[in-house]
């Protein structure tokens, strides 16, 4: 399994990072995880065909983690004339939300006829499920986004990467992270104490417990970025727009 960081970014884009997406490449198949508002650049900036997608994962319906769909969606109508499906996975709700962004940023575009065929599988917020060739554990994790947000346990049979989403600290995590062969996971402050995030200060008590080969935090915002240093020091990486590795 082969990851690239496309967004490592917060809500706001702090230090000049696109918003969260990631993707995974393995047995054939290029699978994102997340695509934020600013994906669909982010991936144009790395050159990184967007036709070469074949399907994506939410973990959550906040704008930076699936607000670039629209785009993408347009651009594979008029400029890639993607023409094979396109399926994206998702917490419950996600179609009518997919849906309803559609219609705020391109209204009637809901309505295309797209052509492209695509479709909504909604994950269970905890639960197993196939998907894309992957084996897909959803946690419900604490992030309020107006459905079940959710952290991510992605197994193609030979590596497992685990992905926290976004949310503060929750015991559940530490299933989730427990012999990943990599764990990421939001780290958005330094010090200060925030709803619905991790800060670095609260993470660094619990990194012993979460028995993942290896550790990287993401979403971080300019307290955070201020002191990766830190983070590095620990043998924690820092994920980076751009970076590449195998997990």
């Amino acid at each position: 399994m082969k990851l690239t960081v496309v967004g490592s970014g917060d809500a706001f884009g702090s230090g000049g990072r696109f918003n969260t997406c990631f993707m995974i490449e393995t047995q054939g198949r290029t699978v994102l995880l997340d695509f934020g508002a600013s994906s669909l650049v982010a991936l144009k900036a790395q050159s990184i065909d967007p036709t070469d997608i074949d399907a994506i994962i939410l973990t959550h319906l906040h704008g930076d983690h699936f607000g670039g769909l629209p785009f993408l969606f347009l651009d594979y109508q008029f400029l890639g004339q993607r023409t094979r499906p396109l399926v994206i996975a998702g917490p419950p709700g996600a179609r009518a939300r997919i849906d309803a962004s559609l219609e705020v940023f391109f209204p009637r575009s809901s309505a295309t006829r797209w052509r492209f065929p695509w479709e909504v599988v909604e994950l269970p917020p905890n639960g197993t499920s196939e998907f894309a060739g992957l084996t897909i554990t959803t946690t419900e994790v604490i992030h309020f986004s107006g459905a079940p947000s959710t952290g991510v346990r992605i197994s193609d049979g030979r590596s497992i990467l685990a992905y926290s989403g976004d949310t503060e600290w929750t015991d559940a995590l530490l299933p989730l992270a427990d012999g990943a062969d990599l764990f990421i996971v939001e780290c958005y402050e330094h010090a200060r104490v925030v709803t619905g995030h991790i800060s670095w200060s609260i993470l660094t008590a619990k990194l012993s417990d979460l028995r993942a080969r290896r550790i990287m935090i993401t979403h971080m915002n300019p307290s955070m970025l201020a002191r990766t240093e830190e983070v590095n020091a620990v043998g924690v990486l820092v994920a980076e727009d751009g970076l590449s590795l195998d997990v």
